[in-house]
């Protein structure tokens, strides 16, 4: 991962949390220019400290040495007009109700359905409207608020 993808995950991770630069800076104790600088994918991050932003995110760093045929597996980078249906009220909505029938914090609960709808984008290989994103998100509420018995 380069230093931009790593950009990349670290303002989506922080967008999909609805979180600010400097909330995050704050709990990760690092200073605001040096995340902000991270996010625009300059700067030589050390490993502790992309730990301590991971645990700001209420994530954990993994690093992983792979072969050069497997690159672009990861998962991917919510695409914008999911980051945007994400800040809307009827998803916040959906994620509170969801993490207290799961009795989750509500930022994982938020965080694991925003990659969820990432991931379907992503194997589609295509940004989705509002619509489709409503229509994903109403199918997610069903199965996890009536998992099949």
């Amino acid at each position: 991962m380069d230093h931009v993808e790593l950009g990349q995950r670290l303002r989506a991770r922080r967008a999909t949390l609805g979180r600010t630069v400097a909330s995050v800076a704050t709990d990760a104790g690092l200073s605001v220019p040096y995340v902000a600088n991270l996010e625009n994918g300059r700067g030589n991050p050390t490993v502790a400290a992309l730990d301590r932003l991971a645990a700001a995110l209420g994530t954990r760093l993994t690093i992983t040495l792979a072969d050069p045929d497997t690159t672009g597996r990861e998962a991917p980078a919510p695409p914008p007009s999911l980051l945007e249906f994400a800040k809307g009220r009827r998803f916040r909505r959906e994620c509170a109700a969801l993490a207290a029938m799961t009795k989750q914090q509500e930022q994982v609960v938020r965080a694991n359905l925003v990659a969820a709808l990432a991931a379907v984008a992503g194997a589609l290989g295509r940004d989705l409207g509002e619509s489709d994103w409503q229509r994903l998100l109403d199918a997610l509420v069903l199965i996890l608020a009536h998992p099949a018995g």
